[in-house]
């Protein structure tokens, strides 16, 4: 990432925001002025419509893949191997999301970046709704759309608050009933049950599968944490880009059709494995300091605990699907219980 650090800094103290563009200059025929980076990872045939509706919006396309098998992934950029503004940078190993990032980072040519998961298919025009809020807006450094599902329908994840230990407690004990009581006490991180904003407006944090950063806003917070290898790798960022003094905006006219999951069908274990570990390293990272030495003990302990209930789930519903074991109430009432304790999100997705 040495070229990206060498980019100028702006002064936190004074405050200041370069390289912003008037409005006037937003609109090019080339391809907005941005790079975008996607990491794959068998994600098949939406991998095709991703790099379309991506090479329809920007100027350089960037595809780092993560060891995907090569025959569903050369299948799926067949077509677009004769444009000049893609590259593909292919690895032996699956280092992570974020090490993906980061390398296809270090290869970017447009003041602005868009990391773009696989599996999200860019909306007509969103690329440069995003990059007109970053660029006109004083001091903000990222920006996220609106990811929906096939029917239009908000996912959570998009525009959330950070979740801390306490808002994560509170989520998996549907403590957020009460809310009416005490809403900055016993609120819940996602925030797409509210209303959606008619405008751009800031928020704590935005997802990893669709996140705009401005390129001095990213050599100045710094890179994505490698530490992470799946998930929690986009609030660790966040963090660090609103510690360093940017803002995080969440563009509601901003859209992508989201399949969510469908890189991590195959191995859903493996991937629960990374996510709680990431939500351990991220808690670590962030909150250490915050929560007393016995209290934090007991927020590592439950997050191990969710694993132990979710790995339990996915092995008993794995048994109760064979023909042989359809006949077990004992497992199935186990896989119910342990179902009830899994199903309490108290990890970010």
């Amino acid at each position: 990432m040495a070229d990206l650090a060498d980019d100028r800094h702006r002064s936190l103290a004074a405050g200041a925001v370069t390289d912003r563009e008037p409005p006037d200059s937003l609109t090019d025929p080339l391809g907005e002025p941005v790079s975008v980076v996607i990491v794959n990872h068998n994600a098949g045939t939406l991998l095709a419509d991703c790099l379309a509706a991506a090479l329809g919006q920007a100027r350089q396309v960037i595809l780092v893949d993560n060891a995907s098998e090569p025959g569903p992934f050369e299948a799926a950029v067949a077509p677009f191997t004769g444009d000049s503004r893609l590259t593909i940078v292919r690895s032996a190993e699956n280092a992570g999301f974020a090490a993906g990032c980061n390398r296809g980072a270090a290869l970017a040519e447009e003041p602005m970046l868009l990391f773009l998961n696989p599996d999200c298919i860019l909306g007509a025009g969103s690329l440069g709704r995003l990059r007109q809020a970053v660029a006109t807006t004083a001091q903000v450094g990222m920006a996220g759309g609106l990811l929906t599902d096939l029917d239009g329908n908000e996912q959570g994840g998009a525009r959330r608050s950070v979740p801390t230990p306490w808002r994560s407690f509170v989520r998996g004990f549907g403590l957020g009933r009460l809310a009416w009581l005490a809403p900055g006490l016993f609120s819940d991180f996602y925030l797409h049950r509210q209303p959606l904003p008619a405008e751009p407006v800031d928020v704590e944090a935005v997802s990893g599968a669709l996140t705009l950063v401005a390129r001095e806003a990213f050599a100045d917070a710094g890179p994505w944490d490698e530490g992470f290898f799946l998930h929690c790798e986009d609030l660790d960022l966040c963090m660090r880009f609103r510690k360093a003094g940017w803002r995080v905006l969440f563009v509601p006219d901003a859209t992508a059709v989201h399949h969510r999951g469908m890189c991590s069908r195959a191995r859903p274990l493996a991937v629960e494995w990374h996510k709680h570990r990431g939500m351990i390293r991220f808690y670590r990272k962030h909150f250490r300091e915050a929560y007393p030495y016995g209290l934090f003990g007991l927020v590592i302990a439950g997050v191990w605990l969710r694993f132990s209930a979710v790995a339990a789930v996915q092995r008993l519903r794995g048994l109760t699907r064979r023909p042989e074991h359809a006949a077990q109430p004992a497992a199935r009432t186990l896989s119910q219980g342990a179902a009830r304790m899994a199903a309490s999100p108290t990890l970010p997705s």
